[in-house]
């Protein structure tokens, strides 16, 4: 029997390290071991009750079959009324792509798009699925480091830097999955000049984390600061993370029709249409009440300074406070060398999360699958007491390397 291949585009992917990260921290759950899991970008909040009821009223009334290929109309406007309200941008449904999550979207894009050879300019640290999408596409992450000490931003002359005559897209993400970094108005006005000066370049705007801000952030997008920008920028986002709708798996983008279109042709070949029920859904979270959302933020924020304060007073870390999404992005510099008292060296990031989880239970993610060492990432996303026992056993491992 012959053994089975992997084709060359997958055989340069690897397998999402966040998805890893939760599966072992299920398993060793499942086999009696007291696990934390700060690994998933997930909210602990429900669903709203205002949504999940248009949901049954969508099964209820029939509404179970098949529907046009990226979203039914009714969503496409909830989806053009968003925009229009949220960040002044103004699109038809033509312009309008539904798919089954935000990386669905990104995907459909980049396979949409790309040529061999052609690159793609991707901030580290980055989602870690942004270069492994661009590789099963055909083309060529180019990493740029946002460094720490620039708020892990990008900034102009970086950009500028990066920029050949391959530079096809910049995928541009903020608030930042891993790192919450956000961007004010300024700094993408001083990035968009920059791609002002590269017409062929496109814009791929990830605003998935747009509502989730603390501290008065003024979001913005890039083809809201830059409007000259509109016909090759598609801006991305999705229900998962402000309306908690993570396992309904609807994403959605505007952006300029002929790339809409052919995003709609890789999905006829590839999902068909999303979930039926969960586009009503989606319609009604866009459309509907969003008081909620005000006071989610007030307990992300809360949860946010508890992690900051606690991981900053752990030996060997360091630990910035992030403007937007769930995420923080702690150094762990200050414990590479140093040993467990097993006699484990912690050598990379990587051995540091690995040794967390084996010692004290709290499953995070290494810096690393993120393009940017020796970091960490915790989600914040879980309860305030459950975050409180992680910090401290994060505290009592730091305290325990020698």
């Amino acid at each position: 029997m012959t053994a089975f291949k992997p084709s060359a585009a997958l055989s340069r992917v690897k397998p999402s390290p966040t998805l890893a990260v939760t599966q072992k921290a299920a398993e060793l759950k499942a086999a009696g071991r007291n696990i934390i899991s700060l690994g998933a970008g997930e909210p602990d909040f429900d669903t709203p009750d205002h949504i999940k009821e248009a949901a049954i009223r969508a099964i209820q009334g029939g509404k179970t079959k098949y529907t046009a290929v990226d979203g039914i109309p009714e969503l496409k406007d909830a989806i053009i009324n968003k925009f229009k309200r949220d960040n002044d941008l103004t699109f038809e449904r033509a312009q309008i792509s539904v798919a089954p999550g935000g990386k669905a979207v990104i995907y459909n894009a980049l396979v949409a798009s790309l040529s061999p050879g052609d690159e793609v300019v991707i901030p580290a640290p980055y989602w870690v699925s942004y270069p492994d999408m661009t590789y099963l596409a055909g083309g060529e992450p180019v990493i740029v480091e946002a460094s720490a000490e620039n708020g892990f931003k990008l900034d102009a002359a970086t950009l500028e830097a990066a920029i050949t005559p391959k530079t096809k897209w910049l995928i541009f993400n903020s608030p930042s999955n891993p790192t919450g970094a956000a961007y004010t108005r300024d700094e993408i006005k001083a990035l968009t000049d920059v791609l002002m000066r590269h017409p062929h370049v496109w814009v791929m705007s990830d605003d998935m984390y747009e509502h989730i801000v603390y501290d008065g952030f003024q979001f913005s997008t890039p083809a809201q600061v830059e409007p000259a920008l509109y016909d090759r920028t598609l801006t991305i986002n999705g229900a998962s993370k402000a309306y908690a709708m993570t396992g309904w798996r609807i994403g959605f983008a505007g952006g300029p029709a002929p790339l809409i279109k052919a995003m709609a042709k890789v999905m006829s070949q590839s999902t068909s249409n999303p979930c039926s029920i969960s586009q009503w859904a989606v319609a009604e979270a866009l459309n509907g009440d969003h008081g909620f959302l005000a006071e989610r933020n007030a307990a992300f924020k809360e949860r946010r300074d508890l992690v900051v304060r606690m991981l900053n007073a752990s030996e060997g870390l360091e630990c910035a406070t992030p403007e937007g999404a769930f995420y923080v992005y702690p150094s762990c510099a200050g414990t590479i060398g140093k040993r467990t008292p097993g006699g484990v060296m912690i050598d990379n990031d990587e051995a540091f999360a690995a040794q967390l989880l084996e010692a004290e239970g709290v499953a995070v993610v290494f810096g690393a699958a993120f393009g940017l060492s020796s970091f960490f990432r915790v989600s914040y996303a879980a309860a305030y007491e459950q975050l409180e026992d992680a910090c401290t056993r994060i505290q009592r491992f730091c305290a325990s390397l020698k």
